[in-house]
Parts: C-alpha cells; structure tokens; sequence
C-alpha cells in the first residue's frame, strides 16, 4: 500500500500531523497501536506552565529543546493555528497563548494551563475564584471523584460549598461493581430522559449557589449531552476533570479522529509497526504487525509513537532505545544514571529521547533520515512534567512537521 504520508501513532501529536496533511490534500495513513494518552488527558493543554506569558518562558529553554529547534515563531504560530483545526473537528477549548488561565485538577488542586476545553472553568487567579457560593455534585457509587479534596479547594479561597449525592436508578448495574461504576461507563448512560431527570433534581437542590460542579462523566462522543444539560440547569454548569480514563479526552480523540476520516484519512487502528526498510538515507516501506509481509509504502513518514508510557521509547536493563528502527536515542549510558533515587529532585530519563536534525528528522548513527520526522513526546530534551510543555510540543512539532513535508 502507497501513501503520500504515513504517521506511526494515532494520540495527539498524530492526529494533528495527518490532519493538518488530509485538510491540503495530502493521502495519509495512521496506524494506530491503540490507547493514546489522550485517553488520561486532563482536558487541558500546556504550552509552557512555569511562567504567566508562556512564550517569554519558552525562551529560556536550550537550544535543543524541541520548541527552540522548531523556534519561537512557529510555536506562536502553531499555537494559534491549532484553535482553528479543534474548531474543525468540533473539539471546543479557550485560552490564550500569551497568558496562562487556571482550572482545577480532580483532586482539588489550581493549575495553569494554556487551552482547555469548554467543559470546564477557568480563571485569572489561583488565589481568588469567581464565585462566592457553589454546588458541588456526585453520584452515589462513583468513586473517581473526590469532594472532600474539592471543598477544601473551594474553602481555601473563600467559597461556601455545598456538596450532595444523586441517585439514580439507571446506575444500579453499574454500582454493582465498583470496576463498572467508571467514566466512560457512565457516560454511555448519560443520554436523553436521564439528563432530564437530572436537570430537574439539580434544580431543586441548588439553592442559591452561582455555579454548579459536576464529575466531567457526560459526552463520550460529542458534547450534545454536556450542551443539553447546561441549557435544562438555571445556572452556570461546569464540570471537573475525573481519575482516568477522561471521557472528554477520548471525546477529544474520537473528534479528531473522526475529522481525520472525513477528510479522506485512512486510520489503522490497533496494528503495530514492527520495523522498517531504510535504503540511501530514507525510509523507503514499514511492515506491521497485522499485515504481515505487505509492506507499507510512503514519500514521508511521521514518527509519533510517544515516549515511555506508550512504548514509543524502551528502558531495558541495560539501555534505553527506539524500538521499531533502532533510532539514536540521547540518554545516559549507565543504568545509574538514568535517574535519581530522590523522587522529588530532578529524573534524568524524563528528558530521554530520540534525537533529530533542525528540521525534526530522525537520526541513525548520526545522520538524518531524509524522510522520518519525529514529533510530540518522542522527541528528546523536554520534561513536560516539570516544564508544563507536554499539550504544546506535542501540538506545535506536529502542525510544524506537517508544513514541513508540504512544502518540501
């Protein structure tokens, strides 16, 4: 099979790629191993956390960081060009590139962030909210959420929480089993009459609170039911992020994905590359798992394959590599220095990674590969933890590789 592009990982950063491609016209191929961390997403995105303007933050990072590789210009214009493409898709999400807002995480705590979907609420201030009476909601067996963590959130800053619990017949076979009352499993439930029901319980608990919270458990595939149950609430109706999975980001996920296919995209899903043909400097053919000895052929190839969590870069005993090519890798040599035994401090292997040219493209023995580009969480000299950086390279090294192969 011949395609202009192939893209090696469907999450994010791949989705961004084939569909910035696909929307010029371009023939592309995901194979998608299955499971991206969009399915653990907070529903936020970080451009860069540790400083109020994340782009006068981003210039402080080395020179090979994978924002300074691409530079400042792009990101801010990839940072502004990929609200565009989530709009595309349906995926609803506000924030400014130049200003970090704040949401809060499930366990009560106020983060920064840069884009973050419409399901929640954001603010100016970690200090001060902007309400001084809420409601706050859960549903009786539902053990992903953590009240008690959010009161104290709330109280921390002066705002009166009142918590209750509804419960409602639909969920009696979920709460037979505390591994069925999950998310993703709710969210299925949630749909015509129950969200009437809903509504009409929660007006007549809610008093005279100013807002309204509630588990982010509605909306698997779209937000029709997030946007039905606002319009039934007489009040403003936010919801926060749960323990994984996260409905909204495999809502987020299906969105893409689902674009992606409109505009012609091929997606491949739950196959492995297992290894590649490289002839004269390029990748000429891949071969999968599920395909056998049919190879899969293409002008470009887009490594977005993640970094440890998903595999896409392998700790052994003895060293640390890329699995499908033997890509070079930057990452110490001893196993004793991959790490440090002080959890808190600084974790060298965070920042572990294939190493690329310039331009993105991927390196064996110390020369590029004409036509493999890595992007996202692959790359080397990022610690998206400790940064904040994670959405936002993932995002920016997508949209920036994508113009590449367009205008090569």
């Amino acid at each position: 099979m011949k395609y202009e592009t192939i893209i090696i990982g469907g999450g994010l950063s791949g989705l961004l790629s084939g569909i910035s491609l696909a929307e010029r016209g371009h023939k592309v191929a995901i194979i998608s191993a299955g499971q991206s961390a969009l399915h653990f997403s907070s529903g936020s995105f970080e451009l860069f956390d540790s400083a109020e303007n994340p782009l006068q933050g981003i210039a402080s990072l080395s020179e090979e960081h994978p924002y300074r590789k691409i530079g400042l210009e792009a990101v801010e214009h990839y940072a502004d060009a990929v609200k565009d493409i989530f709009a595309r898709a349906g995926v609803k999400c506000s924030g400014d590139k130049s200003r970090n807002h704040y949401r809060i995480t499930p366990i009560g705590m106020i983060k920064s962030a840069w884009l973050t979907l419409d399901d929640y609420a954001t603010f100016d201030s970690a200090e001060e909210l902007p309400w001084r009476r809420v409601a706050l909601v859960n549903f009786e067996g539902y053990i992903d959420f953590y009240p008690k963590f959010l009161e104290s959130c709330f109280a921390k800053r002066g705002v009166d929480c009142e918590t209750f619990t509804l419960t409602l017949k639909e969920f009696e076979h979920l709460r037979e089993s505390a591994t069925e009352m999950r998310a993703t499993n709710i969210a299925r439930v949630m749909t015509g009459d129950i969200l009437s029901k809903i509504a009409q319980e929660l007006k007549g608990r809610i008093g005279d609170a100013e807002a309204l919270f509630m588990p982010a458990v509605f909306g698997m595939f779209d937000d029709e039911a997030v946007t039905m149950l606002r319009s039934m609430v007489r009040v403003p109706l936010y919801f926060i992020p749960t323990m994984p999975a996260s409905v909204p980001g495999v809502r987020t996920q299906i969105q893409l994905k689902n674009y992606f296919q409109k505009l012609g995209g091929v997606y491949l899903l739950g196959d492995n590359v297992t290894e590649g043909v490289v002839e004269g400097g390029r990748l000429k053919s891949i071969l999968t798992a599920n395909h056998g000895d049919m190879e899969f052929e293409a002008d470009n190839f887009v490594l977005a394959t993640g970094s440890f969590f998903s595999h896409g870069i392998i700790a052994s005993q003895e060293h640390i590599y890329e699995p499908i090519f033997g890509l070079d890798v930057a990452a110490d040599a001893h196993r004793s220095e991959w790490y440090n035994q002080d959890l808190y401090a600084h974790q060298p292997y965070m920042g572990y990674g294939v190493t690329t040219d310039e331009q993105l493209r991927c390196k064996i023995g110390g020369e590029s590969v004409a036509n493999l580009y890595a992007v996202g969480s692959v790359l080397a000299s990022q610690n998206a933890i400790v940064e904040g950086t994670g959405g936002g390279v993932a995002i920016t090294t997508a949209l920036y590789v994508a113009d590449k192969i367009i205008n090569a």
